[in-house]
């Protein structure tokens, strides 16, 4: 069975996927926010590799740019922030639109699923501090039935 990053249109597809989110958001007055401190001009290309290796692509991710301790500590310790998460999961839906992966389809739900989790699950679990987040995460897996694995350090 395709994976669903396969089925995304691979590198190219998550990728342009990325792109797209990441023009949506940083038009979104609320979510903006989030990059008013600036971002790195390889947003786009790290979100995509992220996204990927949780969709069942290859790891680049974590073989060149960290784990997902890292990636959630980056994410951690700004309070509460149900509006923007609200807002940013609007903004994936639009993007999914934006390369055609919307509709009726599975393929748009599962990305819909996968991305709405993220987004109010292991990217909003330390809200309080940085300091929270456990050493040795791994990025979650997502499968055409929803999670496969969220391991941590007690799975090492």
């Amino acid at each position: 069975m395709q994976t669903v990053y396969e089925a995304a249109g691979g590198a190219d597809g998550v990728l342009r996927l990325a792109g797209a989110w990441h023009a949506r958001v940083l038009a979104d007055e609320v979510v903006a926010h989030a990059f008013s401190h600036g971002f790195r001009p390889d947003h786009s290309q790290r979100l995509a590799a992220y996204w990927a290796e949780a969709l069942g692509g290859p790891t680049t991710y974590t073989d060149s740019y960290g784990d997902e301790t890292s990636l959630v500590r980056m994410h951690s310790g700004n309070g509460p922030h149900e509006e923007m998460d609200r807002r940013a999961i609007a903004c994936f839906d639009q993007a999914l639109a934006d390369v055609g992966l919307v509709g009726g389809d599975r393929l748009g739900q599962v990305l819909h699923d996968y991305f709405a989790w993220a987004t109010t699950t292991t990217m909003s679990r330390y809200h309080r501090s940085a300091d929270d987040v456990p050493g040795g995460l791994r990025i979650p897996q997502w499968s055409w039935d929803g999670l496969v694995s969220e391991t941590g350090p007690d799975d090492i």
